[in-house]
């Protein structure tokens, strides 16, 4: 059996609340959406754990660059360095930690948790990119 290609402009579906038709622009799917998203949970043993993600790489969609130190891989690169970058995050000690950019990539970008000028893990870290895939 051979692939193909399938094209469309509009994506339908009947509701199943309401069973009136529902459709979506492909253009949004394209370029409205996120397009990748990270949740890590470190638990009570500060050990860094990709929770839930998309677009995240199989293997190392999260790795531990040191305290406070987050490296986050994309499964599909993008198509530059410019997208939007969102982060939050839950601190683990009573600090307000703030999460900060440390740097973005087309395949990856990393982000630091600190509380003055020292880096702390984080209890619970989330991240969403917004741009272009490549």
């Amino acid at each position: 059996m051979a692939n193909g290609t399938i094209a469309f402009d509009t994506l339908s579906t009947s509701g199943q609340i309401s069973g009136t038709a529902k459709s979506l622009d492909t253009d949004y799917l394209a370029y409205g959406s996120a397009k990748a998203w990270f949740h890590i949970d470190n638990g009570a043993a500060s050990t860094i754990a990709l929770g839930d993600s998309f677009n995240a790489a199989n293997s190392s969609g999260i790795t531990d660059g040191g305290t406070g130190i987050y490296n986050f891989n994309f499964g599909s690169n993008m198509a530059n360095a410019n997208y939007s970058l969102t982060m939050g995050s839950q601190p683990a000690s009573g600090f307000p930690d703030k999460p900060q950019i440390n740097s973005q990539a087309t395949g990856s970008f990393q982000c630091r948790q600190g509380h003055a000028s020292d880096e702390v893990d984080a209890a619970i870290y989330n991240a969403t990119v917004n741009g272009d895939l490549a």
